[in-house]
């Protein structure tokens, strides 16, 4: 079984392919072994949108000129959602993309961001440096994280919600959410589920986004029942028991693809 066009996972803030972290786990590998022709991005992983829309770019016309394929779907998490759809919109790549599925994208910002930027300008972008220093590093090209946050401060523009990116683009969105009480909490996401929780009460979140927030194309609602976290969605620091779940997601998301004809 496989798609009609490549599928490219576009991973979001923060996460790199070093020798101790790999963005989206196993998923690739998992797709990769039922058939699927799979790619990962490799755009910097604190770059600010626009920056990482130029380099997911050149990314697709390359994979596009390996394979032949006239177009591509893209599978992109958090942050990647902004950079994907930006290209898509900007970088005149509608002709070259046949789907566009968001994980948990913060399409409407993310309180964790606002939050930041409350701190003195001076005291953020001292931290920023530090951040920009280290993913160079890691081997970010340009790293931008003051910016980069500055783009994902939350908004209440509705317009985003349901804003697709162009004509022949099929575009849907899925988000996730953590259930204190579950017992099936992410402990890399506690703090962040904290802070988010304060600050917009009573609001749905994994973590990092809120579900409102995560609203783009066709919203098809949560990634899985139950509780789920914006790390664990990519196949980070998750529990065996739920791992297994996360993978059937992606592989039912694929075969969604092929029967779209994509």
């Amino acid at each position: 079984m496989n798609t009609r066009y490549p599928i490219i996972l576009v991973h979001g803030l923060a996460m790199k392919d070093t020798f101790f972290l790999r963005s989206w786990g196993r998923i690739d590998r998992i797709l990769r072994s039922q058939g699927y022709t799979v790619y990962k991005s490799n755009v910097d992983g604190f770059g600010t949108v626009e920056g990482n829309a130029a380099q997911l770019k050149a990314e697709i016309d390359g994979i596009l000129q390996e394979t032949g394929a006239e177009k591509v779907n893209l599978i992109a998490h958090s942050k990647g959602g902004l950079d994907a759809k930006y290209m898509i919109q900007q970088l005149d790549m509608a002709h070259k993309v046949a789907s566009l599925t968001t994980l948990c994208t913060p399409h409407r910002g993310t309180p964790i961001a606002s939050f930041i930027l409350r701190f003195p300008t001076f005291a953020v972008k001292y931290a920023a440096f530090w951040v920009n220093t280290a993913y160079r590093m890691l081997g970010d090209r340009a790293p931008d994280s003051f910016t980069a946050c500055q783009q994902l401060q939350r908004t209440e523009d509705l317009a985003q919600e349901t804003m697709n990116v162009g004509p022949g683009v099929m575009c849907q969105s899925f988000s996730a959410a953590m259930r204190p009480g579950s017992g099936d909490a992410d402990f890399v996401m506690t703090v962040p589920l904290i802070f988010s929780r304060f600050l917009e009460k009573d609001k749905l979140t994994d973590g990092m986004v809120p579900q409102d927030s995560a609203i783009f194309g066709t919203y098809r609602g949560d990634c899985l029942d139950g509780s789920v976290s914006h790390t664990e969605i990519v196949d980070f620091m998750v529990r065996h028991r739920k791992r297994d779940k996360i993978y059937a997601f992606y592989s039912t998301l694929c075969e969604e693809l092929v029967r779209a004809g994509f």
